[in-house]
């Protein structure tokens, strides 16, 4: 049996959403990397955008990690793969570091990774301590590294910030609420990593940054066990799967093309937006992404669209998750009610809205067995159609998304994630 492996790691949380933990995570990624250390980092939770941001910022593909959708033993079989080639090893939590069944909490206790609070010190001074040392004593089992003030204002303000520690809480520093160090946002998250003509400069300035304020030290090992071995009995040997990957399509899990190439999958990724045929291609794969930025665009590339419904027409297997499935509409109209024809393979139409419409954990009991992932999505979708399935979510609230079918075609606002299932995943795609 393969023995347990250790490599310095933190999981790095906040008390809330919106404190800065990409950005913290992202510079401290680099400042690691640009001292010559191997990083790799991974995002607790499901999430697209993060995880491009911080490829760009450590150099190495990001991964999820998640006790729910991605299960204790192939999160154990990442963090061990990880820690053989890592220096350190960053763990970008999801929203409150208690949040959510399971929690960011949840994980750190379960891999024992020590847990690195970042806090949005703007508007405040001693009361820094005071929550600092609610996230520290909340659960007295949880491992803690310490603490990092985010959008520090001076010196003199860090100061103040590191005096209120109380305990013996460590303090790891101080980040600036410089605007060239901060990532822009859009209605789903962060901008995307490609978008961001600056970004590297970004990364670089907040690295900077950061060392300027803390030693860069490595934490202490942590011990990641040995996963058991995979065995999966499906197989996509010689079937040719188009993925779409573009500007309008690109929330991909980096973990669901490890797996149809390891269950033997050639993958052709094409571009809807700018190309104007489908490569030679047995299956399709139509992920998430922006088509609501790019719609009208997707409606003037005639060649293309004719080119998808001929796949369709022809009964080959089309899985379609969230954008992918709003492309395969009849029409989308944007927030500003510019409305373009699409595809018109499934019956409806979507309408993108201001405020967010959907977002929750998902497991789909389909015909091929169950998937798991999630749905995020601002827009809402009417057909005639009736689903063959709908999600469930294990923290309840709204959800229920329908996965919808015609002939080969599946469509959903859920993204799976294939490593949950993957021959599941296979039989989807299989010809």
């Amino acid at each position: 049996m393969s023995q347990p492996r250790q490599c310095p790691a933190v999981l790095i949380a906040a008390p809330a959403s919106g404190q800065g933990k990409t950005t913290v995570t992202a510079a401290l990624a680099r400042l690691h990397r640009n001292l010559g250390r191997k990083v790799r980092v991974f995002k607790c939770g499901p999430d697209f955008l993060d995880p491009m941001i911080l490829e760009r910022a450590s150099g190495a593909p990001v991964y999820q990690l998640d006790l729910w959708m991605i299960g204790a033993d192939e999160s154990r079989r990442l963090l061990w793969e990880a820690a053989e080639e890592a220096d350190l090893i960053l763990i970008e939590g999801v929203m409150g570091l208690f949040d959510g069944t399971p929690s960011s909490a949840d994980l750190a206790r379960h891999f024992g990774v020590p847990v690195l609070a970042v806090i949005d010190g703007t508007a405040m001074a001693q009361t820094f301590g005071a929550l600092a040392l609610g996230l520290a004593r909340y659960q007295p089992d949880l491992p803690f590294a310490g603490v990092l003030a985010n959008r520090v204002g001076s010196l003199r303000h860090a100061q103040l910030l590191e005096g209120s520690l109380t305990e013996g809480l460590r303090w790891y520093g101080g980040l600036s609420r410089e605007r060239g160090i901060e990532l822009p946002s859009r209605h789903l998250g962060l901008v995307q990593a490609s978008e961001l003509n600056d970004l590297d400069a970004r990364l670089d300035a907040a690295a900077e940054a950061l060392g300027a304020s803390c030693d860069a030290t490595l934490p202490p090992p942590v011990s990641f066990a040995a996963p058991a071995p995979l065995s999966h009995a499906a197989s996509l040997s010689g079937v040719r799967i188009g993925v779409a990957r573009d500007e309008a399509f690109a929330f991909l899990y980096g973990a669901n093309l490890d797996v149809l190439r390891s269950l033997g999958a050639q993958l052709e990724f094409f571009s809807p937006l700018h190309d104007r045929e489908l490569p030679l291609v047995d299956s399709l794969y139509l992920p998430g992404g922006y088509p609501e930025l790019h719609h009208r665009a997707l409606s003037a590339n005639a060649p293309m669209l004719e080119a998808i419904r001929a796949h369709h027409d022809q009964d080959k297997p089309l899985l379609a998750e969230c954008g992918g499935m709003l492309y395969l509409l009849d029409a989308l109209t944007d927030v500003a009610g510019e409305r373009a024809e699409l595809l018109g393979v499934l019956p409806g139409e979507a309408t993108m809205q201001k405020r967010l419409a959907a977002l929750a954990l998902q497991a789909v009991e389909l015909p091929e067995g169950t998937l798991r992932g999630h749905t995020y999505h601002h827009s809402l979708t009417s057909t005639v159609l009736e689903p063959i399935a709908r999600g469930l979510s294990p923290n309840g609230g709204r959800g229920n998304e329908a996965v919808y079918r015609l002939g080969r075609l599946t469509a959903s606002y859920v993204h799976f994630y294939f490593p949950s299932n993957p021959d599941a995943a296979a039989a989807l795609l299989r010809p």
